[in-house]
C-alpha cells in the first residue's frame, strides 16, 4: 500500500500515546495517519485518537518499520526488551525522548537510531 504521494506506507508505534490533545505524541498519531501510514498507538492509559484504541499492553506487531518515543528516557527502560524484539528498522528519539543507553542497544540490534521529530520528519518529507 502506497499513500496519495507513492511513498511507502510506515507501520509505525507510537510509544507515549495519550488521549490528550494537546500533547505531541496524540498530535504524531493524527499526522503519520493523515500521511497515510498504519500506527500503532501505546500509552499508558486507556483512550483513543481518532478512534484507534491506545494500547496498554505490549503488542506484538509485525512488519514495524518505526518506532517513535515520546517517553523520557527514564520511563523507556521497561520497554527495551519489548521494542527491540519488535525489530523496527528504526527508533525516533523525538525532543525529550533522547537516550544514549537505548541508542547503543538498538545499534547493537541492527535497529537504526534517529534523534529527530517525527512532526517535522513528515512536515519536510523526511519521514
Amino acid at each position: 500500500m502506497v499513500t496519495s504521494s507513492r511513498r511507502p506506507v510506515k507501520k509505525t508505534l507510537v510509544l507515549g500515546a495519550t488521549p490528550d490533545a494537546r500533547r505531541y505524541a496524540y498530535l504524531a498519531v493524527q499526522a503519520l495517519r493523515r500521511h497515510g501510514h498504519e500506527v500503532i498507538p501505546v500509552g499508558i492509559r486507556r483512550g483513543e485518537i481518532e478512534g484507534i484504541p491506545i494500547l496498554t499492553n505490549r503488542p506484538f506487531v509485525k512488519d514495524l518499520h518505526t518506532v517513535t518515543l515520546y517517553v523520557g528516557a527514564q520511563r523507556q527502560l521497561v520497554y527495551y526488551d519489548y521494542l527491540l524484539s519488535l525489530q523496527p528498522k528504526r527508533i525516533i528519539f523525538n525532543p525529550g525522548a533522547e537516550n544514549p543507553e537505548l541508542v547503543v542497544l538498538a545499534e547493537a540490534h541492527s535497529i537504526e537510531p534517529v534523534e529527530g521529530c517525527t512532526l517535522v520528519m513528515l512536515s519536510t518529507g523526511l519521514y
